[in-house]
């Protein structure tokens, strides 16, 4: 009888895709390749120390109450069906032997094995050691801190409202943001333009008393847009009196004191720091090849390659932490935002499931259609197709309709499209949400006996992710 165990093929090992970074990149790299590859076809793992990814163009307009908090993330969960995810964060990358170390919020580290790897952790924001910055700024890089800056800028509104000090009120009534990049435009305007609203419903606030103050270490703004745009924006700015230092660096903030490097001098209870990114840290104690900025050298294919341009077998890259070679500009490297990320993650995704096919590859090749930014409401600048230059209404609806089409999935696009409907029928809310950063605050003191409040230790937490996770994060 002939051997029927040595007639059994064997089962066909399914290879295992390990994505880092559940943001644009992540979440569009695998929805690409879950359409193109089935589940025997390859094994898809996402991992973030979120659940969530979020769409970072619609940040500003988080921060000033026009969108929905939860509306501009997209739950891991619902949004990738058929695809595993895992909540925690990369501590190390051995592509050697091909794996990662996981750290998770709680419990042990651990190792997880991979076939393929796709590394789009993006960017952390880009901090100088200047005094004071760490303990006192707000960064702008996650839904979180646009939570709590809103938050915070609605409540020292309240505050100022209900103090006779002088001194006191103008501290409360300044904010201060430095960086005059694309995201500290955006939110500078967005939030001045909140707040003006906001001081409407109080008889003790003119908007005059506002103080807001834009500090920017090169001569002008908005360097993604032509010099004309970013002037006319530099002008409408002031217009609305606010406080602009060019070619001024921040040289100390300690205890909420701003020193600027060309002698001026405030105090500001709000200071904004979104002077540039990073490649996330954990690269540089990867065995990846990486350039002089930290970031994951790639090809134009977006497969890693090491510094002579060999392709690292089994290792892939995109977005914010990868050196992609741009095409339409010899020399230089794709720029670090959410439209070059976008579709860099779609040519990465049809080119590894290509590759898993031993199909050939296609280069990533994507010229500028244009540039917008929102400054406020029914305000904005848009340069579309490198020569025509849009501004105010139009060039605001061009944006909110650009970055409605970018939003992943049609359920998010309803909410948002519905939550601008309802702004425009209705004045936006414009109200703090008392201490989100603590929200056991009332009943720890009412639980505490009085003659032991002052031994009780508080378990107040970082007012960017304490009680905001919950916001920003629901199920579809």
């Amino acid at each position: 009888m002939a051997d029927q165990t040595a007639a059994t093929p064997k089962p066909r090992k399914v290879p295992r895709v390990l994505i880092l970074g559940g943001g644009t990149v992540g979440l569009y790299t695998a929805r690409r390749l879950r359409k193109q590859l089935g589940r025997r076809d390859a094994a898809i793992v996402v991992v973030d120390p979120r659940p969530y990814m979020t769409y970072a163009p619609f940040l500003p307009e988080v921060a000033a109450g026009s969108i929905d908090p939860r509306h501009v993330v997209a739950p891991h969960r619902f949004a990738l069906p058929g695809i595993d995810s895992l909540q925690g964060k990369v501590s190390r990358i051995e592509h050697a032997t091909r794996r990662v170390e996981i750290t998770p919020e709680e419990g042990d580290p651990y190792w997880v094995t991979y076939d393929h790897l796709v590394v789009g952790l993006g960017a952390v924001a880009r901090t100088l050691p200047i005094p004071g910055l760490a303990e006192v700024g707000v960064g702008f890089k996650n839904v979180e801190e646009a939570i709590a800056l809103r938050n915070h800028v609605l409540s020292r509104i309240d505050l100022a409202a209900s103090t006779w000090d002088p001194d006191l009120r103008r501290r409360m009534l300044t904010f201060c943001f430095i960086g005059g990049g694309f995201a500290g435009i955006e939110a500078l305007a967005e939030l001045e333009d909140m707040a003006r609203d906001a001081v409407a419903n109080y008889d003790t606030i003119a908007p005059e008393d506002l103080n807001f103050v834009l500090v920017e270490a090169s001569p002008r703004i908005l360097p993604e847009v032509s010099a004309e745009l970013g002037g006319y924006t530099l002008d409408q700015l002031r217009t609305r009196n606010i406080d602009i230092h060019l070619s001024t660096f921040l040289t100390s903030c300690v205890d909420r004191h701003v020193v600027l490097s060309d002698g001026t001098e405030f105090d500001a209870e709000t200071i904004v720091w979104t002077a540039g990114v990073k490649a996330n840290p954990v690269l540089a104690d990867s065995d990846l090849p990486l350039d002089e900025l930290g970031r994951v050298r790639c090809t134009t294919t977006l497969q890693v390659a090491d510094a002579d341009g060999h392709v690292v077998d089994g290792a892939w890259a995109a977005g914010d932490c990868a050196a992609v070679p741009d095409l339409e500009n010899p020399g230089k490297f794709c720029p670090p935002n959410a439209q070059h990320a976008l579709r860099e993650s779609k040519v990465l995704g049809t080119n590894l499931a290509a590759h898993l096919r031993s199909a050939p590859l296609h280069e990533y090749r994507h010229k500028n259609v244009g540039t917008v930014a929102s400054l406020g409401m029914h305000k904005g600048v848009a340069q579309m197709f490198g020569r025509f230059k849009v501004r105010g209404l139009l060039a605001w609806f061009l944006h909110r309709t650009y970055h409605l089409y970018a939003m992943p999935t049609l359920n998010r696009k309803f909410r948002i499209a519905s939550g601008w409907t309802a702004t425009l029928l209705f004045r936006r809310e414009v109200v703090a949400l008392g201490t989100l950063h603590d929200p056991r605050a009332e009943f720890r003191a009412a639980a505490v006996p009085p003659d032991k409040a002052q031994e009780e230790p508080t378990d107040a937490a970082d007012p960017e992710i304490e009680a905001t996770t919950d916001q920003a994060a629901d199920e579809g």
